[in-house]
This record gives C-alpha cells, sequence and structure tokens, in this order.
C-alpha cells in the first residue's frame, strides 16, 4: 500500500526542529479528558482619542510582536489559545504564535517554548467579528501557572478591539520576535492592555468545572497592583485550584448590566463572556454600581439613570439565560461609594440619591429570591461607623475600588459549597444543587 504524507506539514516540523522548537501534537485532543476555560480576558470595542482615559495600544500594529502574560487557572497537559476580534472591522493576519512557561519580566522557561498552530498552519486569519482558536498544544501545567503568549502580526493590522485593563504588562516589539526567549524591551511600547488574546483554554482530568465572574471595574481589577495577580476573582482562583475548580474573570473596567460603555452591556456580551466557555458551572454577579452613578458623570452626562425595576429586570433576565443553561447563578450586593474618585473628572461619581438606588438594589439582591445564593460584599466592605463609605482595611485609596487587602477578603468570603453545590470539595460537605442555600450572611436564596 502506497503512505502518503503532508509535505508541508513535514516541512513545518523540520523546520520548527532546527529551530528548537517542539513541533505541535499531530493527533487531537484527549477524548478522556474535558476542555474547561481556565483563564479569559473579555472583549470591549477600542475607544477613540477624544475618550477620557487613554487606550495604551497603538491603533495599527505594522508588522510587530505582541507579548502577553496571563496566570491561568487550572492546568493540564495541553492548552489552546483563543484570540479575539470581535469588534474590528477588517480581517487580522496572524503569522506566527508561540506559548511558553514564563520567567522575569518578558522572559521565558528556555525549553518551555511551542510553536502554536491553528487548523495545522503556522499562521492564520481572525476575521472581522469572530474568535479563533488554536490547535491543542502539549504543554503541561500546574495550577495557577504563568503562561506567556506571543503573537506576530506581520502586516497591517488595525485593532477594533481590546481589553483595556489587564492588570498586567505586556510589550509590543518591531519585528517577528514571537520565538525569542528574552525579548529586546529597549525599543518596546509597554502596556497594561490585552490585545487580541482573551482566552486559554486546558484539558483538565474531569475537572469540578468552572465559575464565572462577570462585573465591572471592581472584578476587573482597576486598583489592584500590577502583574500580582492580585484581584478578587485571582485570590478566588488560588483557593479553588486545589478542588479541580477553574475561575475565569469576565469583568469589564467601566461595564454595566443595562447599557454599553467601556464595554457593551453585560446582557449582549453574557453568551461570550459567560454561557459559551466550557466546562462553566456557576456564574458570580456583581454588576450594577455604574449603572446608577455613571448618569450625570463627564461620562455620560445627559444620560438617564435606571430605575430599579429595570435594573431588576436586568439581573432577572440574566439569571434566566443561565438558567437555561443550566449554570448556578450567584449574586453579589453592590459596595459602598460615597466620595468615590476625588480628585477626577468623575468626582461627582457619588451623590446621596445615587446611593439610596444601591441599597434598594442591595436590598432585592438579598431578600429578592432570584439568585441561587448570595455573596454580601457591602456588608463585608462597608466602614461599620459610616455604611455608606468603604472600610479604610480594605479602601484602594479612591473609595470606590478595593485594594488587595479587600479584593482577598472578597475572594475568602466566598463560601464554596454554595458556589458549586454538589462538588465533593475536601473538607466541606457536598450539598444537592437542588437544595435552598444560604448566602455568606445568613441569606437564603433559592
Amino acid at each position: 500500500m502506497k503512505t502518503s504524507f503532508d509535505a508541508p506539514a513535514v516541512a513545518l516540523a523540520l523546520g520548527l526542529a532546527a529551530a528548537g522548537i517542539a513541533a505541535p501534537a499531530a493527533r487531537a485532543s484527549d477524548p478522556a479528558r474535558t476542555r474547561v476555560a481556565s483563564w479569559t480576558a473579555s472583549p470591549q470595542p477600542v475607544w477613540g482619542e477624544d475618550f477620557l482615559f487613554p487606550s495604551n495600544v497603538p491603533a495599527v500594529l505594522r508588522a510587530q510582536t505582541v507579548r502577553q502574560v496571563a496566570r491561568i487557572s487550572l492546568g493540564g497537559p495541553r492548552l489552546r489559545i483563543v484570540l479575539s476580534n470581535a469588534y474590528g472591522e477588517r480581517p487580522l493576519l496572524v503569522g506566527g504564535a508561540t506559548v511558553a512557561v514564563s520567567a522575569a519580566d518578558s522572559a521565558v522557561v528556555p525549553g518551555s517554548l511551542r510553536r502554536v498552530t491553528f487548523g495545522g498552519q503556522a499562521s492564520a486569519t481572525i476575521l472581522p467579528g469572530a474568535p479563533l482558536l488554536s490547535d491543542p498544544v502539549e504543554l503541561p501545567l500546574p495550577a495557577l501557572s504563568r503562561v506567556t503568549v506571543s503573537l506576530y502580526l506581520p502586516g497591517e493590522a488595525t485593532l477594533g478591539g481590546f481589553h483595556w485593563d489587564g492588570r498586567q504588562t505586556a510589550w509590543i516589539v518591531p519585528g517577528d520576535h514571537a520565538a525569542a526567549t528574552v525579548l529586546d524591551t529597549a525599543s518596546a511600547q509597554v502596556t497594561t492592555a490585552r490585545p487580541l488574546l482573551s482566552g486559554i483554554e486546558v484539558e483538565s482530568a474531569s475537572p469540578a468545572g468552572a465559575v464565572a465572574v462577570i462585573g465591572d471595574s471592581i472584578s476587573d481589577g482597576a486598583s489592584a497592583s500590577l502583574d500580582a495577580d492580585a484581584r478578587w476573582p485571582d485570590f478566588l482562583a488560588a483557593r479553588l485550584a486545589p478542588h479541580g475548580v477553574a475561575v475565569i474573570n469576565a469583568g469589564i473596567s467601566g461595564g454595566r448590566l443595562l447599557a454599553d460603555g467601556m464595554g457593551v452591556n453585560a446582557l449582549a456580551r453574557l453568551e461570550r463572556d459567560v454561557l459559551a466557555q466550557p466546562g462553566v458551572r456557576s456564574v458570580i454577579v456583581l454588576l450594577g454600581i455604574n449603572d446608577i452613578a455613571w448618569p450625570g458623570t463627564a461620562f455620560a452626562p445627559q444620560a438617564t439613570r435606571p430605575t430599579l425595576d429595570e435594573l431588576v429586570a436586568g439581573y432577572r433576565q440574566l439569571i434566566e439565560r443561565a438558567h437555561d443553561r443550566g449554570l448556578r447563578v450567584i449574586g453579589a450586593t453592590l459596595t459602598p461609594f460615597a466620595g468615590a474618585l476625588p480628585g477626577t473628572p468623575l468626582d461627582d461619581y457619588y451623590q446621596p440619591d445615587k446611593d439610596a438606588l444601591r441599597r434598594q438594589l442591595n436590598a432585592w439582591i438579598r431578600d429578592g429570591g432570584a439568585f441561587d445564593a448570595v455573596i454580601d460584599f457591602d456588608a463585608l466592605l462597608r466602614d461599620p461607623g459610616d455604611p455608606a463609605r468603604f472600610d479604610a482595611r480594605f479602601d484602594s485609596g479612591d473609595h470606590l475600588h478595593p485594594g488587595d487587602a479587600g479584593n482577598r477578603a472578597m475572594a475568602e468570603a466566598v463560601e464554596l459549597d454554595a458556589v458549586l453545590p454538589g462538588i465533593a470539595l475536601p473538607g466541606i460537605a457536598a450539598r444537592p444543587q437542588t437544595e435552598p442555600q444560604t448566602s455568606s450572611h445568613g441569606n437564603r436564596s433559592p
């Protein structure tokens, strides 16, 4: 019998071997393992130059390499990367991509570099409005590993989207340096935004599942220490990783439940950022403070504040859609914000009537019975002597966002068996998923 072979594939494998880069696995994913989302950065449209915040990325990339670092929650023997052109109007050509175990700064661990392929090819095009999923890459990683992803864009790439507040340093350098062990960053453009990279998935042996967090800047980590994985979902990921549970962060700074702004509204992005993510079993919802406080500020001077009924209707729609997909939904109360953002163009973000609406919404979250469980972040983080304000122990200093200590306290306040009931977590008695749950502060939710 005549044996056929793929000449381009053989040539590619030989070329990778000569370059000292391990070739990707030829076989498909192991069917005995489960694919699960281990890290995400929700895409959002790039804004114009007249926006109050700088975008921190060039509008056009020309024959440049983008190198980013991400800490996954669960590990596994293989991973895939997910790239996004969700808001682009033109195709984006990726000329080459690599993944590696991160070392210090822009460097990677020698010998860990792997070439990424897409449908067996080293290059691929991301169509407008579409994601691009890579082939599985053999790179065994433990939980909470830092992964470096490098993308070479050979032509002229106009960025229509990104994730603005990555809380992680990334480097953009001229030329093709995706396979470099160490980047020469002398001429690099440094950014904390995340262009193109929107997800990392891993193969894991029977994981308990993944927890998604959908929220705004409080979850996105606006005041968390840079390059420290110090957002509250990061700390929650460290708690859940030993139990085989991933945590993905679908927070967008400035994000809202009902209205578009620094990202599209949560109901519009729920399918992409939560429901379609592999392995997600539960979602924690911390949204609404921007819906309440942005109208009337410099960002939205003519906008109308939503009513309590409108916010509740939005929450109910989100809950219904998640329940239709079999997900458990945990509501989180909105945190205090008196005196927020002093000395900034948003120093009118707080007003007493806005806080009155926040308290009304929190009362519904606690007692309305719509959520499967409730986490009372308001009770956790408020000043006992002035409940409209952040407790100074947890305040980042801007009176709106928690600092690292506040983020850690938020993660520790999450009752793990309320998030994923029925899962056998060591030291935690599993409860049936149909059993009514008690919130972290004694509130019963069906």
